[in-house]
């Protein structure tokens, strides 16, 4: 018994320091934010002089104390823009990946098994070897610069594909012939029999996704040339570039830049584990 008590206390001693050396960066990311510029580059974790004045300096609701100037940012329409094309990717990806699972899972057709591997394969493929031929593509299409070019070529995912067929796999195979024995296409039983059933994988993909495509830099820096489409980790490079040097004012931006994150995520964090639980039931 006490044994197992001092196995249990050090495993959480252990989890705690972990914990703390992994939260460090936000903890100083969210101090430095409350930093006036002289203590900015400090290494103290704890401004010796807190204030909120970064705040609503890179909202564009005062003047930069230092330059007396306003800095003309487009705060509020990066944000836009980050949610917009997250919202977009994650529900065409969840759509797509979806329909690819049922089609992987449901369906009996020649070389089904042969074509999932194929299309899971692609998962091996750095998305650096793919960059210039989408890049390519969407010239083609007349896509750069557009939403359309940072959300169709997102949309499909292999690794979203793979969630859901585990899940849609888990489904007893007699609901299908059941509903198919009431005279139920495909596309019903894809909608009102197999999707219900996948609620868990399809939420536990759609949050994952949103927070990728939230987070996205490199395809938005090659695609986009224009502030008005700036995402917001685009948005947060000009504070280190068009408007020189600035820690104080980068950390307050990547504070509400994160805070959403985070909400999400603690909010949805037991239908993540769940829902990841759950698709490797059954292969």
């Amino acid at each position: 018994m006490k044994r197992a008590r001092r196995g249990f206390l050090m495993r959480f001693a252990l989890l705690s320091v972990l914990g703390m050396l992994i939260s460090m960066p936000f903890f100083w990311m969210l101090s430095s934010s409350f930093k006036p510029r002289v203590e900015a580059e400090n290494a103290d974790i704890l401004p010796e002089q807190p204030t909120v004045q970064n705040y609503p300096v890179v909202l564009d609701l005062k003047p930069d104390p230092s330059t007396r100037r306003f800095l003309g940012m487009r705060y509020g329409r990066w944000y836009f823009n980050t949610f917009f094309v997250a919202v977009g990717i994650t529900f065409l990806q969840v759509l797509t990946s979806s329909m690819a699972a049922y089609a992987f899972s449901r369906m009996r057709w020649r070389g089904r098994d042969t074509v999932f591997i194929l299309y899971l394969s692609t998962m091996m493929i750095p998305g650096v070897v793919t960059m210039i031929p989408n890049f390519q593509v969407m010239v083609w299409l007349g896509f750069v610069n557009t939403y359309h070019g940072l959300i169709i070529p997102a949309a499909f995912s292999a690794f979203g594909t793979f969630l859901l067929r585990q899940f849609m796999l888990s489904v007893p195979p007699a609901l299908d012939e059941a509903a198919q024995i009431d005279g139920a296409s495909h596309w019903q039983i894809f909608w009102e029999v197999i999707m219900p059933l996948a609620r868990p994988g399809l939420i536990a993909l759609a949050i994952l996704t949103f927070l990728g495509s939230y987070q996205s830099f490199f395809w938005p820096l090659v695609m986009l040339n224009s502030q008005d489409l700036f995402s917001m980790p685009l948005g947060l490079l000009t504070l280190d570039s068009s408007y020189g040097r600035q820690t104080e004012m980068i950390m307050a931006a990547a504070a509400m830049a994160t805070a959403p994150l985070i909400v999400i995520f603690v909010i949805f964090q037991k239908f993540v584990v769940k829902g990841l639980q759950l698709g490797g039931v059954k292969g």
